[in-house]
């Protein structure tokens, strides 16, 4: 059995604090506004419970999927957790959120995928570089619309 793959996002540091930060990372219905690799999720948030993630097509076609995933970790403001269950054979993803505070209006935020099955290596293979550029533009659109409507909050 090979070792998991692990894909890792950017870190970004961003100028809001972390809990305002989480409450804009779990607002599902408002990611169409500004969120360009996941553009909707549904979700109750609660462990064990689904959650439907709407991606693009990693060819770059038309149209979209639905990634089904299961929530495992919900710690707010600092970690989120859901992975594929058994919706995929041949195939274990766990997508990791971190929100870390830097100070009282500062934090960081990455996001990591790890992995594992007997199809992980042609799933990296095919798709990893699309996975890690969508981590690293979700992160930089979290930072992006954190900061918008945190100043927005604050003026």
């Amino acid at each position: 059995m090979t070792a998991p793959f692990v894909i890792t996002s950017v870190t970004v540091e961003i100028e809001a604090p972390a809990a305002f930060v989480w409450d804009v990372l779990v607002d599902y219905p408002r990611y169409p506004e500004w969120n360009p690799y996941t553009i909707a999720a549904a979700t109750s948030l609660e462990l064990g419970e689904q959650i439907d993630l709407t991606l693009p097509n990693p060819d770059g076609s038309e149209g979209t999927f639905v990634n089904r995933e299961y929530i495992r970790i919900v710690d707010p403001p600092h970690h989120l957790r859901y992975d594929t269950g058994d919706e995929m054979e041949g195939i274990f993803a766990i997508r990791d959120q971190y929100v870390s505070e830097l100070g009282p209006d500062r934090c960081a935020y990455f996001t990591t995928d790890t992995l594992s099955g007997e199809h992980a290596e042609l799933v990296m293979e095919l798709n990893g570089d699309w996975v890690k550029a969508g981590f690293d533009s979700v992160a930089y659109a979290l930072k992006a619309r954190a900061e918008q409507l945190h100043v927005g909050a604050v003026t």
